[in-house]
Order: structure tokens, then C-alpha cells, then sequence
């Protein structure tokens, strides 16, 4: 029944004179998201449209399932399309859409017409009154409800005719690519890849880091984090994934420093590392999925003491979530099963078991100073050796 989906969006609609670029961006990623969806599909901008078009057979579930994906999508409609051929020919289609989509026939609906094409006869108030007489004269369950309908029934007039009732939820946000790019610190839990997620959503496009130390971490947990860069890239993109020997330098901090610092002053260098990358990437900052006071790295004073070593502005969109509403968000993009696997990363080996959870940074830079005779070279021979996985 159907062969095409009308794209709504919601932010692109107030950018001015800028619209086009971020129309053609969520067209760009549109093409992208159906290129592993079975079938043909065109999808093409105008008059202030968006449509996907199918040619052939297709798979519809997998259809609105990757556009489902796509950021910048906030509705996705089922459309009929129909040549004009006359408004008796319009009104037979419309009445066997109304029977084969609501064959129960006892709804209230509305008839929402919109005239595009001035050329054409009856103007929109004269289509919406005799279209939905002939309704009520062919569909005599349904009822007229203008105010609040069940079946809100959209017919326009262009070149062609577009008829559709039905507005499937899109993921909202804005088309990735159109607010540069940002360097993830991505790890075996639930939060980082959730932090990804709700960043990408606002249009940023996603590297990420990964710290590995092996033998302590097993290659089972290296393969759980490229799963997970796999199931944000369904929504994200391709992400470029590097993945960081980490073992010496945490060895050399757990030996030099203070065990109960230790939390503190590994996350240190983990965002200098990251911010090293993120440089030769062009982002222009890191995430995480830090949120304040779940864990002791994660206190106000333990963010300040993580925080000063930055010169990139650090986001954290989970700062001000609970654990459930991050779990609610995993499960819905399927990043909780792989999440919650059993292999450990090195954020939960090297953990001391009284953690430090109002360091003081003076103290922090003075345990510091016990590492400069190597940490300097170990952390370029981290860089250099760093592994790089491209993730589709």
C-alpha cells in the first residue's frame, strides 16, 4: 500500500536562510541510514519536503526501522501517492484508504486537506467538506471529531497527490555532521555509550577512545567495546575507534601514587590522552558519561580535579541523571545487553578499595610529580601504538 514516507523534522524548520544545509544533511543521512535496508529508495528535497520513495519490493518494518535511526527525523509518515486524476478518482482512493487502514470503522476522524497546487479546482475548506462527506456516506462507523480525532487524515495537493494518517515518532535531534565533531571516551559500561548517543543526537559527529590493558582486560572485553561502538554508530555514523595500550602507565601510577588517588589521577591522563586524539581527529571536545556523585570519580571536587587538565571543553550529558533514567535510555537503543556483559574494563581493575572522593588538587599535582621521570614518554608511546579500529 505504500511506496513512500513523507520525513518530518522539527529544529531544521527555524533555521532561516540556513534550512537548506541542514535539510540536505538530513538527506545525506537518510541515503546513509537505508544503504543496509533491503530495496531501492530515492530520497529527494522539495518544496519544503523531504520524501523517501521506494522502487520494487522492499522490507518495510527494516525501512522505518533505519529512519527511525536517522537524527534529525521527528515523524515519519506512510504515504500513498496518487496521480491527479480528477476529484472523483481522489475520493474513491481516499475511501479505500479510510476502509483498508481503519476496517473496524468506529473512530472520529478529521479530514486535513492542503491545496499546494492552486491550479487545482476545489480549494483546501472544499476538499476537506466533500471528502469528508464522502467518508461519512461510504464509512458509516466513522465519525467527524474536529477537535480531537482519532484518525487525523492528511490529503495534499502538489504535482501529485499525497494521502496519510499515520506519523511515526523519529528520534528528533538534528542531522549528524552539522555541528562538528567530539572525541567519546568510550568504555565497557553503560554510561559512556549513552553519553554518545545524546551527544551525536544534537547533530555532533563521533571519535572515540577506548583504554585497554591487557593482560588485566582479555580481548573479550576490547570486542564488547567495538560492539558497543557498532550499536552507536547505527545512530551515530562510522566512528573512527582507537584503542589505547594502558597497562603501563596505570602499573606506573599504582606504583608512584597514593592508591587512593589512584581513580583521580588515571582519569587525568586518560583525557590528556583523549585530548590528543580528538586534536589529530579536528574535534573539538571530549565526552563523557560521567553524572555527579555516582561514583567516586565522579564527585563535584573528583570532576574539578579531572576537569583542570583540559584545554577542550569536556560534555557530559548524563551529569544530571539518575542510574534509571540511563538504563532507560540504554535499553531503548539496545546498548544495555552488550553493556552489562562480564568483561571488566581497566576504569573497574585499577580501582582502590577506599577511593579518594574529595581529592584536593594541590595534592593530586604534588603525588603527580612522582611520575615525571617516564609518564611523558610512556603517554607517547600509548599514542603511537594505539590501535585504530574503523567502525561502521
Amino acid at each position: 500500500m505504500f511506496k513512500a514516507f513523507l520525513i518530518k523534522y522539527a529544529e531544521i524548520g527555524i533555521k532561516g536562510k540556513n534550512r537548506y544545509l541542514f535539510e540536505d544533511a538530513l538527506v545525506k543521512q537518510i541515503r546513509n541510514g537505508l544503504r543496509e535496508v533491503e530495496g531501492t529508495f530515492k530520497v529527494v528535497r522539495e518544496q519544503g519536503r523531504i520524501y523517501v520513495f521506494t522502487e520494487g519490493d522492499f522490507d518495510y518494518d527494516e525501512t522505518v526501522q533505519a529512519l527511525k535511526r536517522v537524527f534529525g527525523i521527528a515523524g515519519i509518515c506512510p504515504v500513498v501517492v496518487l496521480e491527479d486524476n480528477g476529484f472523483e478518482d481522489l475520493a474513491k482512493q481516499v475511501v479505500s484508504y479510510m476502509k483498508t487502514m481503519y476496517p473496524e470503522l468506529n473512530k472520529t476522524f478529521k479530514v486535513h486537506a492542503r491545496r499546494a497546487k492552486k491550479s487545482y479546482p476545489l480549494d483546501s475548506m472544499e476538499l476537506n467538506r466533500e471528502l469528508g462527506g464522502r467518508i461519512l456516506d461510504e464509512c458509516p462507523g466513522l465519525k467527524v471529531d474536529v477537535h480531537k480525532p482519532e484518525i487525523y487524515l492528511t490529503v495534499e495537493i502538489r504535482q501529485k497527490i499525497y494521502i496519510y494518517s499515520e506519523t511515526i515518532p523519529g528520534p528528533g535531534g538534528m542531522p549528524v555532521g552539522t555541528n562538528g565533531s567530539a572525541m567519546l571516551l568510550l568504555s565497557g559500561g553503560i554510561d559512556s555509550p549513552v553519553a554518545g548517543y545524546m551527544i551525536a543526537k544534537r547533530g555532533v559527529k563521533l571519535e572515540a577512545v577506548y583504554f585497554h590493558a591487557p593482560p588485566y582486560t582479555s580481548e573479550r572485553a576490547k570486542q564488547k567495546v567495538v560492539d558497543l561502538a557498532k550499536l552507536v554508530a547505527r545512530y551515530s555514523g562510522p566512528i573512527r575507534l582507537h584503542v589505547v595500550n594502558f597497562t603501563d602507565i596505570q602499573l606506573y601510577i599504582y606504583d608512584k601514587c597514593p592508591h587512593d588517588e589512584l581513580t583521580i589521577i588515571m582519569r587525568r591522563y586518560m583525557m590528556k590522552i583523549a585530548e590528543e586524539f580528538a586534536r589529530k581527529d579536528g574535534s573539538l571536545g571530549l565526552i563523557t558519561g560521567e553524572s555527579i556523585g555516582q561514583v567516586a570519580s565522579q564527585t563535584m571536587q573528583s570532576l574539578a580535579c579531572t576537569n583542570e587538565v583540559c584545554t577542550m571543553p569536556v560534555f557530559r550529558p548524563l551529569i544530571g541523571f539518575d542510574k534509571q533514567e540511563i538504563l532507560d535510555i540504554a535499553l531503548d537503543i539496545n546498548t544495555y545487553e552488550t553493556s552489562v556483559l562480564p568483561y571488566e574494563d581497566c576504569c573497574t581493575i585499577f580501582v582502590a578499595k577506599h577511593p579518594v572522593t574529595k581529592p584536593n588538587l594541590n595534592i593530586i599535582k604534588r603525588s603527580e610529580q612522582n611520575l615525571q621521570e617516564k609518564i611523558d614518554e610512556m603517554m607517547r608511546m600509548a599514542i603511537e601504538t594505539a590501535e585504530t579500529i574503523e567502525v561502521q
